[in-house]
């Protein structure tokens, strides 16, 4: 895995404040995330597995729109590092 990569994701997702905790409030989330984000191309998918991850974690569901966004954003991420190498 790439560490710039990972720590410009991780990045991504600890701004994400999909419940108005605060930045704070996610870091655990924000891992499983980035590494979700090594196991899915699917834009689809993905957001499917961090509305499960914050679900789980907080008993709460994001709508799935706001989870694609995210995802979009992670995958098209991951894509520019895989074409910069």
């Amino acid at each position: 895995m790439n560490q710039h990569l990972n720590r410009s994701l991780l990045a991504i997702v600890q701004q994400w404040d999909p419940f108005g905790y605060g930045i704070d409030a996610y870091e655990i989330e924000a891992m499983d995330v980035v590494r979700a984000v090594y196991e899915y191309d699917d834009v689809e998918k993905l957001a499917r597995k961090i509305q499960a991850i914050y679900e789980f974690a907080f008993e709460q569901k994001i709508p799935l729109t706001k989870c694609i966004t995210l995802a979009r954003e992670l995958l098209l991420m991951k894509e520019d590092s895989e074409c910069a190498l």
